[in-house]
């Protein structure tokens, strides 16, 4: 009976630290230009407005949707299937309507980033130096 040697388990995130570790090329991240900095800086404030518009969103469907129940007994009154219509809108509604809060907020913020990232030098094509090895071939290990 042969016997295998010990096998590691990881994400490639893990592999690349490890590898890195033991010796492998880790570049540092430069640092960003002074119109880079605004640029990102300005995202950054879209972004958290927009964010904050969609957490409004979600916190007063959440918290409205009950007070308005509780404050109109006549939509308490109303059944489907026999199943009260506020069980529904309390047990149904929310979910889809959090999911299209979720991707009415990511295209929002993507599409804060395009104005200023289109006009950004960085977006044309550029060699990388190859500073680390492939997360594969981190796990891969010796051949």
């Amino acid at each position: 009976m042969t016997r295998r040697g010990r096998v590691t388990v990881t994400s490639p995130q893990t592999a690349v630290v490890l590898t890195a570790r033991r010796g492998g090329v880790v570049a540092a991240p430069r640092r960003l230009t002074t119109d880079e900095r605004a640029r990102a800086m300005s995202i950054r404030r879209a972004q958290l407005r927009i964010a904050a518009v969609t957490l409004a969103g979600g916190v007063l469907l959440l918290v409205g949707l009950p007070l308005l129940l509780d404050a109109a007994p006549v939509l308490l009154a109303g059944r489907l299937l026999d199943v009260p219509v506020a069980w529904l809108a309390v047990a149904v509604l929310p979910y889809p309507t959090l999911a299209l809060l979720g991707r009415r907020q990511l295209r929002r913020a993507e599409e804060a980033e395009r104005p200023l990232t289109a006009s950004s030098p960085r977006d044309a094509p550029q060699e990388r130096p190859v500073t680390a090895p492939s997360p594969r071939d981190a796990l891969r290990g010796p051949s």
